[in-house]
């Protein structure tokens, strides 16, 4: 809880018209607000031509430069559908020679990418010059699709397709994922949706069940699909495609906890227009859930109806479906 002096140093920050220097450098399209955190802790920022610290606010009109040159927010909104191919970072620094997806694009315009894929995952990923979509759409409380194609090294059961799509109790990050919708896709692989970005999160819940990931390639974000683009390439999202995306982020923001009510109480016809048919009430945290193990929870969750079965293949739009 703030006490009263910091709630009035909150506000008076906030008369004052300064933003946080991390928050000044996304909006300006240079990277995400973590990457910009990163620049700052290297020293690689200043403001007015003074180093600067992590904390630091910016007003209008001062100077911030990153690597000695000014950064000023781009008017015009850059938005790229990339497929991104195994051994690429998704990262801005190079600490062991790897190609990074900026190096790859190589883009007229600084773009970054929203959120991440991991160095042997592929597919679909997202880059734009606007930090404040990047927020938008990696916030995990607004439930965005996500969907993967999965292959792994034995056959897939439909034992295996039910627990996965329950939830997984994941040790190393202390949680339990949510409820998610899978299905199969061959006698190895699998279609998978998720409304998360767990670190590793479906490496990791395969590995619980003794699977090994040998390819993963997300094919989706929202409603923009890989369809055909090839590996390494990248293309502009068409105005349709922007629209929905723009509406779909209108839509969801600050609007969660109806959407759970939705689901909850088992209104299929108006959840269909969220795209949450998915998702239920036990992914929000329950009192005293932080003192249970991850197993723990699991157990609780495994006895209920995945809400997903319900309203199984509801995309984001209401019309993409798995296993297309």
């Amino acid at each position: 809880m703030m006490d009263n002096s910091e709630k009035n140093n909150k506000m008076k920050r906030a008369d004052d018209g300064s933003i946080r220097l991390n928050k000044w450098i996304s909006d300006a399209g240079i990277c995400s607000r973590r990457e910009a955190d990163r620049l700052i802790e290297a020293g690689r920022v200043t403001v007015d031509d003074q180093p600067v610290s992590m904390g630091t606010r910016v007003r209008k009109g001062q100077k911030v430069c990153v690597d000695g040159q000014p950064v000023a927010k781009e008017k015009q909104v850059i938005l790229l559908a990339v497929n991104k191919p195994a051994g690429v970072v998704c990262t801005t620094e190079k600490k062991w020679g790897d190609k990074t997806l900026e190096e790859l694009v190589n883009y007229p315009k600084r773009v970054f990418s929203v959120g991440r894929l991991d160095k042997a995952s592929e597919g679909l990923i997202l880059m734009t010059n606007q930090g404040d979509l990047l927020n938008k759409i990696m916030k995990a409380g607004n439930y965005h699709e996500k969907e993967y194609v999965v292959t792994v090294d034995k056959k897939v059961t439909p034992d295996f397709i039910r627990r996965m799509a329950r939830g997984v109790p994941l040790k190393e990050l202390d949680t339990v994922t949510r409820p998610c919708r899978v299905e199969m896709a061959g006698e190895n692989r699998f279609r998978i949706v998720l409304t998360q970005g767990l670190n590793r999160q479906i490496r990791r819940m395969c590995e619980y069940f003794g699977y090994h990931v040998v390819r993963l390639v997300r094919v989706r974000i929202m409603n923009i699909e890989l369809g055909r683009l090839p590996s390494g390439q990248y293309r502009h999202l068409t105005k349709t495609e922007t629209a929905a995306l723009m509406d779909s982020l209108k839509k969801s923001e600050n609007n969660t906890e109806f959407r759970y009510q939705q689901v909850d109480s088992g209104e299929e016809s108006r959840s269909k227009k969220t795209g949450i048919g998915s998702q239920s009430r036990s992914e929000k945290p329950r009192n005293g859930s932080q003192n249970r193990s991850a197993e723990e929870r699991a157990k609780g969750e495994s006895g209920r109806q995945n809400p997903g079965d319900r309203n199984r293949g509801k995309s984001q739009t209401g019309k993409q479906r798995m296993g297309r």
